[in-house]
């Protein structure tokens, strides 16, 4: 083991195995692929030599060094290929019995010194190593995909594994220029761990029919940043593969959100995996094909509503703080009357000072020119009372997360607006319903819920309650569009679509941490170099405030009564201490004071 890894062989030469063998090519490792499939090695090689010639068009590398790259990479059909390899990586398919049977024969053909090392991001590295002579040998070595251009790589050993082989891997993956993130076994590791808990949640919220494909996935890529949406990954990844990786996960954990939800079983078992099958959550244009193309479940245009939508000309916004003058700013730049009210005049008027000063920041960054804003700003109207809001046909409430206010002051934009007045709620957590009751016109009340900054974030989850009129959803809607937003429709229950799959995420993140079996810094990077988030989790969780994590945590446990979404011990102990974030110095993390 003390060997440098300058020989590797790489068993399985699909899409990762191809990916795998670029990567050591291009680091100048000899590499020797290994699959009984020919055909399958001469995609992998005709990748290599398609991936060369596009760095060389792009003048990354030059024809000599594509030569020598390609040099490198030499395939086989037969495991006696690898007898004279310093390190052996699998790639077979995600079957213990697969695996077992690579590695049982790898003990026979290679040196007593090599080191085997499984890619596996489900199964037990453990279980796979007790089954070889050499169980010391064996660790874990989990690329992400594409291989060539993700920068995460899980090192994982078991109780058997010898530090010398995690140290020498461990080197070699800092070679390749990649970052990687040393854990213990346990089903997922870290990135997976937390990104297929939150797949088969997004699963099963689409499987129950309280949003559609859609708008689950455009949520989460509007209104969290990532990438992509979960279901649209999970036809990326392969809706068997996330089936084999949950049930792994369950058998460890026995927590029922990682049991898989039954339409991963349904498509899965009807050979609808995805991207590789043509079809999965989405319908695409071919095998292996990433162009959807439209199926019965796309939504026609005709459908988004049937009710005309009621005429909103201007809108009234109730709050002074962050999110009030966000969207205030928000509907006068889409050029609606906008009163916005606090509770005292001069709150107000701070509010709309909150409004200039964003803007002139648009100017100064030439988003916006000074006659534009000098035109929004106009549009604002600051009120010391509620009473200003007699003729606005939209009230927007951005109060305090707290149901006794939101009630008392849907009470009282009852009484103000006039009849036919739309009242929105830009609740995160709390029920629409409880602040329609508090009405007398409930058919008139919905919810709109914005995200932090609201200028500059898409997404507007449309709540439509029980009681919701059809008219009053197609007018949230339709002003949805027409302030530039992204509208997705859901239900009135705890979390909506984003906080529902978020928060469960952060919560399992610190249950990583809380139980030592990664520190923060390694799960923040695991989930941005592995996942492409734009934060880590408890990056995320630091910004949004642990004492707004906790509230959100325990409405959902309380909605729903899983015993997996009870907040972790830790969040609480953070927040009974006062460690609420940035916001007071100290959270996960220490920051400066400002």
């Amino acid at each position: 083991m003390d060997t440098p890894l300058s020989t590797i062989a790489v068993v399985g030469l699909g899409t990762m195995g191809a990916g795998i063998a670029e990567v050591l090519a291009r680091a100048g490792r000899e590499v020797v692929g290994i699959d009984t499939d020919q055909a399958a090695a001469r995609r992998a090689v005709a990748a290599l030599e398609t991936a060369t010639a596009r760095s060389v068009a792009r003048e990354r590398i030059t024809e000599e060094e594509r030569r020598d790259i390609l040099s490198r990479f030499r395939t086989f059909s037969d495991l006696q290929a690898a007898a004279d390899a310093d390190l052996v990586i699998e790639v077979v398919p995600e079957s213990y019995e697969v695996k077992q049977r690579v590695l049982r024969a790898l003990d026979s053909v290679v040196r007593p010194d090599a080191i085997v090392a499984t890619g596996t991001n489900a199964l037990s590295v453990t279980r796979l190593a007790a089954d070889s002579a050499h169980p010391e040998r064996v660790l874990g070595l989990h690329f992400f995909n594409p291989a060539p251009a993700m920068k995460l790589v899980e090192v994982v050993s078991s109780v058997l594994t010898a530090p010398q082989a995690v140290a020498a891997v461990t080197d070699l993956a800092h070679a390749l220029g990649k970052e990687p993130v040393s854990v213990g076994d346990r089903p997922g590791f870290v990135a997976d761990g937390l990104l297929f808990g939150y797949l088969n949640q997004a699963a099963a919220m689409y499987e129950s029919k309280y949003a559609s494909r859609e708008d689950i996935d455009a949520a989460m890529r509007l209104g969290c940043g990532l990438p992509m949406g979960p279901l649209a990954l999970l036809d990326l990844i392969g809706v068997d593969t996330a089936r084999t990786v949950l049930e792994a996960m369950y058998a460890e954990s026995h927590d029922r959100l990682h049991a898989p939800a039954p339409i991963l079983k349904q498509l899965s078992e009807a050979g609808l995996t995805g991207r590789k099958a043509g079809r999965g959550f989405y319908t695409y244009d071919g095998p292996d094909s990433a162009t959807v193309v439209p199926d019965a479940l796309t939504p026609r245009e005709e459908a988004a509503g049937g009710a005309a939508p009621r005429t909103v000309r201007s809108v009234g916004v109730a709050g002074s703080g962050t999110m009030a003058s966000g969207i205030a700013e928000v509907f006068a730049k889409a050029g609606y009357d906008v009163v916005l009210a606090a509770r005292s005049q001069e709150k107000a008027d701070t509010a709309r000072a909150l409004v200039a000063k964003s803007l002139a920041r648009s100017v100064d960054k030439g988003r916006m020119t000074a006659e534009a804003r000098d035109e929004t700003l106009a549009r604002i109207t600051p009120a010391g009372s509620l009473d200003a809001f007699a003729d606005v046909d939209l009230a927007v409430e951005a109060v305090a997360e707290d149901l006794d206010v939101k009630r008392q002051l849907f009470a009282a934009l009852d009484k103000v607006c006039k009849p036919g007045a739309v009242l929105a709620t830009t609740t995160s957590s709390l029920p629409v319903v409880a602040c329609a009751r508090a009405t007398s016109r409930p058919q008139d009340v919905v919810g709109m819920h914005f995200f932090n900054p609201a200028p500059a974030m898409k997404l507007v989850e449309v709540v439509r309650t029980v009681l919701t009129a059809d008219d009053v959803h197609a007018t949230v809607r339709a002003v949805t569009a027409r302030i530039r937003k992204h509208p997705v429709d859901c239900g009135d229950r705890a979390g909506f679509i984003v906080n529902a799959l978020l928060f469960p995420y952060l919560n399992n993140a610190i249950k990583m941490v809380q139980d030592h079996y990664a520190s923060l810094d390694d799960i923040d990077a695991a989930m941005k170099l592995g996942g492409g988030y734009p934060m880590g989790p408890f990056e995320l969780l630091d910004v949004v405030g642990l004492d707004v994590s906790l509230a959100i945590e325990r409405v959902l446990h309380r909605e729903f009564r899983e015993p997996g979404l009870a907040p972790a011990p830790l969040l609480e102990h953070l927040v009974a201490a006062g460690c609420l974030g940035r916001k007071t110095g100290r959270g996960f993390r220490e920051y400066a004071r400002r």
